[in-house]
């Protein structure tokens, strides 16, 4: 009998790509989870590019449902081990970050539950042998990846170790194993060597990012005209879209960008903007809000101002904290001012502007505490020990203490300011992550993507043809097919 691999594939199109160039490779069974809109839905059952034995389309569960079964809920958290109340929490669309509609609490279990039986049927009819998929970014990913650990699933996890290159593994950002760096060797850099080395991976996401730009307004423009004139059938069969109407989400919409002005007027005019060379403090950078590196990576951590509170409270005499925006915020449409006000009104706590350099800040500080993310690697650089709230593979640098409880704070920060960066220690463990990566910029390829199908990632309810989809496929024949040589040789690996 074949082995079985499920692909979870979503707007996010780099499973199916990958899926088509592997098939060619192994002979398994393939299976699919379709996340998607209606209109690549229609294409995703369609299709003949892949062959799929069976595919589910997530949405189709989620009408008329009754009210929650709370002791198939129980019963369901037992078996797996999983708190299901910390998913729906930090799910944006169930809670603190949908500005359009408050779900029920009957609802938000009623999504689960389906969720839950929909998921424990997939994974008892196919039994498969391996799961590929993105990194979990929304809560129905977090809660299938984990079901798929608790019942021996090998999972295929693509995903950037804080770098332009790309790993496949079974946790996110982190090299599969259990790896003791004095076992590792060496390449002989020094710190200056490995910082212009980052720094060339910064160069190349600046890039990207200014070219993304110029060419995002006039997409804007076509995929709101596309939406005023579609039929806006997903607020009927997409909870994700449950009471967003038109006319609500436009007028949301219009609001945001009025906000967006009037809240970078209100950084421009109060942030601070200089450094003052004397000055002793511990660095912390903002996280974006809505985004995996706070939502799920670090599902406690949530509330970034209540962070900072507990921070300031476990200072020593002698540091401020300072704190700058993440100028990604943007995208967000930077925080209410009145989340600012209440920042900046913290004592000993000083807010900086996003546009500042992080250099600086790493280059002055005396140690970086970070809820996840790369800054804590990023301070490593800089010969500066740091503090993550997340588990990251960057943790086996002796110079970065994982936060097991807030408690523990105030004797963790007084040991880390003892602590002192060895670059032997840094140079191993970036070797490494070379060694044992691959070139693939998933962020690059997710751009290229957007472009060719969805309006630079500003509509995602597009029909897609299969003449289309083999037009991508055969113009980055290249670059998926390398990457889908990676996912065989990663199966391999665990086969043997």
């Amino acid at each position: 009998m074949p082995s079985k691999i499920l692909f979870w594939i979503s707007g996010a199109l780099t499973p199916f790509c990958i899926s088509y160039y592997l098939q060619k490779k192994i002979d398994y069974d393939f299976f699919a989870i379709i996340d998607s809109y209606d209109k690549p839905k229609m294409f995703f059952q369609n299709q003949n590019l892949v062959k799929f034995q069976k595919t589910w389309f997530y949405h189709d569960h989620f009408q008329n449902m009754n009210k929650p079964d709370l002791e198939y809920l129980s019963d369901f958290e037992k078996k797996y081990n999983i708190n299901l109340w910390e998913l729906a929490i930090n799910e944006r669309i169930l809670y603190r970050f949908n500005r359009i509609y408050k779900f029920s609490d009957d609802e938000i279990l009623s999504i689960l539950e389906r969720e839950c039986k929909l998921f424990d049927e997939i994974l008892t009819e196919v039994n498969p042998d391996f799961i590929m998929m993105n990194e979990p970014a929304l809560h129905q990913h977090e809660l299938f990846y984990k079901m798929c650990k608790k019942v021996g699933t090998k999972i295929l996890l693509l995903s950037p170790p804080n770098m332009q290159k790309s790993i496949i593994s079974e946790k996110s950002r982190t090299i599969d194993g259990n790896i003791e760096l004095d076992k590792l060797s060496s390449s002989n850099r020094s710190f200056e060597e490995l910082r212009s080395y980052h720094k060339s991976f910064s160069a190349i996401k600046a890039q990207r990012a200014i070219k993304k730009f110029k060419a995002s307004n006039l997409e804007l423009f076509k995929s709101s005209l596309k939406f005023i004139s579609s039929e806006n059938q997903h607020i009927k069969t997409h909870y994700t879209h449950r009471g967003r109407t038109k006319f609500k989400v436009l007028v949301d919409e219009f609001k945001l960008k009025i906000n967006r002005k009037l809240r970078y007027s209100f950084i421009n005019h109060n942030f601070q903007t200089e450094i003052k060379s004397e000055e002793k403090f511990i660095y912390f950078p903002l996280g974006v809000d809505e985004e995996r590196n706070i939502l799920i990576a670090a599902p406690y951590y949530t509330n970034q101002i209540e962070v900072l509170r507990q921070i300031v409270k476990s200072l020593p005499v002698g540091y401020k904290l300072f704190v700058k925006e993440n100028p990604g915020q943007s995208v967000r449409y930077w925080k209410n001012i009145s989340e600012y006000k209440e920042i900046m009104d913290i004592p000993n706590v000083h807010l900086f502007h996003p546009n500042l350099s992080t250099e600086i800040f790493y280059k002055k500080c005396s140690l970086v505490i970070t809820i996840g993310g790369s800054s804590g690697l990023e301070a490593a650089l800089y010969e500066k020990p740091s503090i993550i709230f997340s588990d990251l593979g960057y943790s086996i640098l002796p110079s970065v203490s994982k936060l097991n409880s807030i408690e523990e704070l105030p004797t963790t920060i007084r040991e880390s300011l003892q602590k002192k960066v060895n670059v032997e220690d840094l140079d191993k463990y970036l070797s490494f992550l070379e060694n044992n990566s691959f070139d693939f910029d998933i962020m690059d390829f997710e751009n290229k993507y957007n472009e060719f199908f969805y309006h630079n990632g500003h509509y995602l309810s597009v029909n897609i043809s299969e003449s289309k989809m083999k037009d991508f496929l055969e113009e980055n024949k290249i670059t998926i097919d390398k990457l889908a040589s990676e996912f065989e040789k990663k199966i391999k690996q665990f086969n043997e």
